[in-house]
């Protein structure tokens, strides 16, 4: 199995992070903020749009530096990822979370922090699941019976 991804399956699976990032996240800051659900969800959407970017960028990135490092799809390579991704996003984002709620640096800082701690563990398992998915996926392309191909005309 490749270790490298396409442009397209990378984007497919920021795609799919951030889609039930904001299937979470929308709801549940809504209410934690006592702010209207559209509101919540335009910000969410926005943070979800940089973060969407960032995530194919790093990504991307990460797995160039795993190759270059060789470092192997253990937890603590899943713990750094996580913490870089995450320690990226927050110097992007504390500013559009103050500016769009009318609060201080420090308070969005604070929700900022209070969304990581979820953002955390989900970015963990959403990544390990999908490459566990994506190995299992493979792994049965490879096995399986080549499709007959037609003759040139």
């Amino acid at each position: 199995m490749s270790p490298t991804k396409s442009v397209t399956e990378r984007v497919c699976q920021a795609i799919g992070f951030e889609g039930l990032a904001l299937l979470i996240c929308t709801p549940l800051l809504a209410w934690i903020m006592d702010k209207p659900a559209l509101e919540m969800g335009m910000v969410t959407l926005a943070i979800s749009l940089i973060a969407l970017t960032w995530n194919v960028i790093f990504n991307g990135l990460f797995d160039r530096l795993k190759v270059r490092l060789q470092l192997a799809n253990t937890p603590w390579t899943r713990v750094l990822h996580a913490l870089l991704f995450e320690g990226g996003l927050i110097l992007m984002c504390v500013p559009l979370i103050a500016a769009w709620l009318n609060i201080s640096l420090i308070q969005a800082f604070i929700l900022d922090i209070g969304v990581l701690l979820f953002f955390l563990p989900y970015t963990y398992l959403y990544h390990w699941g999908y490459d566990v998915l994506r190995e299992k996926l493979l792994g049965l392309k490879e096995t399986s019976p080549p499709k007959p191909q037609c003759a040139d005309r």
